[in-house]
């Protein structure tokens, strides 16, 4: 199962800036992820920081490991914040995989 998660509620106005803003949504997604369904992120009308993104999508990786990215969709993405979102992911997968053990 697919579970929608709108970013509009976790932004201020257009922008979904800070980590702690991203705190939230992380941990629904890993709700989401844990009970088993995929998370579908939508960004409609919204864009993200760098540092939101890797509080969201970072954190998963590390914890997770890369595979987690075959259950999150990412919908109504700028090309600048799909850019960023592929900076994240490559940064941390990279990281996630130079480490001597994974969990």
């Amino acid at each position: 199962m697919r579970t929608q998660l709108p970013l509009t509620s976790y932004a201020k106005g257009h922008l979904a800036g800070t980590r702690a803003a991203a705190a939230p949504l992380r941990l629904r997604a890993e709700e989401i992820l844990s009970s088993g369904g995929d998370v579908v992120l939508n960004f409609r009308g919204v864009e993200a920081t760098q540092s939101f993104i890797d509080e969201l999508i970072g954190y998963l990786i590390l914890s997770q490991g890369p595979s987690v990215l075959e259950r999150i969709v990412f919908r109504h993405c700028s090309e600048n914040l799909r850019a960023i979102i592929e900076y994240v992911a490559a940064d941390r997968c990279d990281q996630y995989l130079k480490r001597p053990t994974h969990h």
